[in-house]
């Protein structure tokens, strides 16, 4: 009996161990596997740039090929690319469709390029007006009706296996399925969604945030996700940044989104810095990869925010971060951007955030997809 005990307990803990640094699919693709290896190895001494939406349109401009704002700057795409499924649900078949080929050939061609994807989701409610937000006076409670034992599990299925398809399709030069860090669910813990903190309970965020993984995965068979956590920035704690955080069995990537410290609310570069270092400290004990999954400061007033700020709170207290990455420019908006482009005040100090060996771009990227030829960066 003892022996049977101890045998027990040995194959517990190896079970707990394959859980750490390694994808929590087990059966992903080869290239998934590599990505994340790959980012890990990379965060020990660098993190990879990115912006959202940054090829699919910028300030002025949209749909041309090969063009970013980043790159018109320094020559070089982010080495992330922010894509939205927003598109995916809601309107009609055709803007549907239309949004998923715009998506599709947005991930198909960072991964050819060589570049990493990572993927929002902008849900809109399925089950009333007023979209992704909450509105007080048409948003429906969702969650609740969406997870196992719900009324609509059964409609939420359908978009998750809409979903599935679209990962599924999603196929590179070289015939290999497109990995993407999948970020469902994103700053749960404030009230402005559907999703948020005051419109479900734990166990209900719980319930969807376990369905949504373990129906993709194990039921659809999607294999080229890796999975993202990223709450906003309300908590000063580890017992509060894993307030809702749904078990490391369901989480690949721990991340935080911060814009509050970091300008729009105030510059509080310590108190941004001691936020990320919990998410990073996380992830190192449980064997997580760690981002800094949403920042930014419109319009990028501050001509030395890059190196002044954003700089300054990634490289504090030695943290391994994958990526960080900056929100979209708008295409019509003279002041809805987060990244510079030709002529914005900000250029002189991106150029030295871009010459620092701590940031990557796409240019710096080598064979991030391959397990045993990864070259690391030029």
């Amino acid at each position: 009996m003892k022996i049977l005990l101890i045998g027990l307990a040995l194959f517990l803990s190896l079970a707990g161990n394959c859980q750490k640094n390694t994808p929590i699919d087990t059966r992903a693709t080869k290239e998934t596997k590599a990505l994340y290896k790959n980012l890990r190895t990379l965060a020990k001494e660098h993190t990879l740039f990115g912006h959202q939406h940054a090829t699919e349109y910028g300030h002025g401009w949209s749909a041309d090929e090969n063009r970013s704002d980043v790159k018109s700057v320094v020559g070089s795409h982010p080495a992330v690319i922010g894509v939205d499924f927003s598109g995916f649900t809601g309107g009609t078949p055709e803007t549907r469709k239309r949004s998923k080929d715009v998506v599709r050939k947005t991930v198909i061609d960072t991964y050819n390029r060589g570049g990493v994807t990572t993927v929002a989701w902008h849900f809109p409610n399925p089950l009333s007006k007023g979209g992704f937000n909450w509105v007080d006076s048409v948003s429906v409670p969702a969650v609740k009706y969406l997870i196992p034992g719900g009324k609509s599990n059964g409609l939420y299925k359908e978009i998750l296996s809409g979903i599935a398809e679209f990962a599924q399709s999603t196929k590179g030069a070289d015939g290999k399925l497109v990995p993407m860090l999948f970020r469902p669910y994103h700053e749960f813990d404030g009230g402005w969604f559907w999703w948020g903190k005051p419109h479900c309970t734990k166990e209900e965020f719980l319930s969807l945030w376990r369905f949504t993984v373990s129906y993709l995965r194990d039921s659809l068979n999607v294999h080229n996700f890796i999975y993202t956590f990223s709450p906003d920035n309300r908590f000063l704690s580890e017992e509060q940044y894993l307030d809702r955080y749904p078990g490391d069995e369901w989480v690949d990537m721990v991340g935080v989104d911060n814009y509050g410290d970091m300008g729009r609310d105030k510059y509080n570069i310590e108190v941004a810095a001691k936020k990320l270092k919990i998410v990073s400290d996380y992830a190192a004990k449980a064997g997580k990869l760690a981002a800094f999954t949403e920042t930014g400061l419109e319009t990028i007033p501050n001509p030395t925010w890059w190196t002044g700020t954003l700089l300054k709170v990634m490289k504090a207290h030695n943290m391994q971060l994958a990526y960080v990455l900056v929100w979209r420019n708008d295409i019509r908006s003279p002041t809805h951007y987060y990244a510079p482009f030709p002529g914005q005040v900000s250029v002189p100090d991106f150029k030295k955030f871009y010459d620092d060996p701590y940031t990557l771009f796409e240019n710096d990227l080598k064979g991030i997809y391959k397990k045993k030829k990864f070259l690391g960066i030029f």
